[in-house]
């Protein structure tokens, strides 16, 4: 049971860990995310910077003690190193964390570290620019190396990369990914593809490969040893002997994570989901704007949403149609 300073959900998970969507907003079409021609949400809708900032002050005071900063893509906000600012002065907060595409971390990695980042998630599924171009629609490589470069200047340490595994778009590539991370340095993570959102570029099931499957592939080239270490999200990582890099591997279909799960997301729409494959979820965008003043309100808003947490997701590659309609930019990364 959640108590004033923690969150407990019903099979006595506890919730330190809060993936907040600033923005639906991106300036990519990825294949695997979204539709290519997409309807943005009107700008009412979205939290304000100060709405989220005291929502996170709100879920800090109850023991979330890591916060990812989400999109969409989240450097096309408005203000958003202000916020970085203001939510690394919480108290309680241990780790400040941000997924970016990457196209436009060159003209903003400087600034974030010194606004308080902590560390950097960047979408890379392939180091091919013909290939990027496809799976993002119309996205360029270089950029996204650039800002790779540009984190690594400003002095971020751990940024780790996060590939989505597809059969037969980009599995061919996992070796030169690695073998990439491992001369920057960089950790990496491979990503079963979830099925959320109705996509028309591939079938889900068909582009399917499970996480044994590319860790045969790189062990092939990269031994790899199981290691111990945590980034407190649902990677588990592997080692490559003489390297200092982590492999990570996220297995929601093969391998799932669900009994150890210690995180929830908020939507730019104030929407707070407790599990990403299931719609269970508490609508804390309306507490906010009825009653601007009351943390306490808020704040029991959030305890009693932890008993809406479901015990796992229930995802099916076989289904013809995603078993959850909302967008991954909707849903926040």
């Amino acid at each position: 049971m959640s108590t004033a300073n923690t969150l407990v959900d019903r099979f006595g998970r506890t919730v330190n860990y809060l993936r907040m969507s600033i923005t639906d907003r991106c300036d990519l079409r990825c294949v695997y995310c979204m539709a290519e021609d997409m309807t943005f949400l009107p700008r009412s809708e979205v939290l304000s910077l100060e709405e989220l900032e005291r929502l996170a002050a709100a879920f800090t005071r109850l023991g979330v003690n890591k916060l990812r900063l989400t999109g969409g893509e989240p450097l096309v906000r408005q203000g958003l190193v202000e916020l970085v600012s203001r939510l690394r002065r919480l108290p309680g907060l241990q780790e400040l964390c941000l997924t970016t595409n990457g196209t436009r971390l060159d003209a903003f990695a400087a600034d974030l570290k010194r606004a308080g980042l902590d560390r950097i998630n960047i979408s890379l599924d392939t180091l091919d620019e013909q290939k990027f171009r496809a799976l993002t629609r119309f996205g360029d490589i270089r950029k996204v190396l650039s800002g790779i470069d540009a984190a690594q200047r400003a002095g971020f340490t751990r940024i780790k990369l996060n590939c989505v595994a597809l059969k037969n778009r980009n599995a061919d590539e996992v070796v030169a990914l690695v073998r990439y991370a491992l001369s920057e340095g960089l950790d990496i993570s491979f990503i079963e593809e979830m099925p959320l959102g109705k996509i028309d570029s591939h079938g889900r099931a068909a582009e399917f490969i499970s996480s044994a499957e590319l860790r045969e592939i790189i062990s092939a080239h990269f031994p790899l040893l199981p290691s111990s270490s945590t980034s407190g999200g649902p990677a588990r990582y592997w080692m490559s002997p003489g390297y200092g890099s982590r492999i990570g591997f996220i297995s929601p279909h093969s391998n799932n994570f669900c009994a150890s799960c210690n995180r929830v997301r908020l939507t730019a729409t104030g929407r707070l989901l407790l599990c990403l494959g299931q719609e269970h979820s508490s609508d804390l965008r309306a507490v906010l704007r009825e009653y601007p003043n009351d943390e306490a309100r808020l704040e029991a808003a959030i305890v009693a949403a932890m008993d809406l947490k479901p015990k796992e997701h229930t995802f099916d590659l076989s289904a013809d149609e995603p078993q959850i309609v909302r967008f991954m930019n909707t849903t926040g990364g």
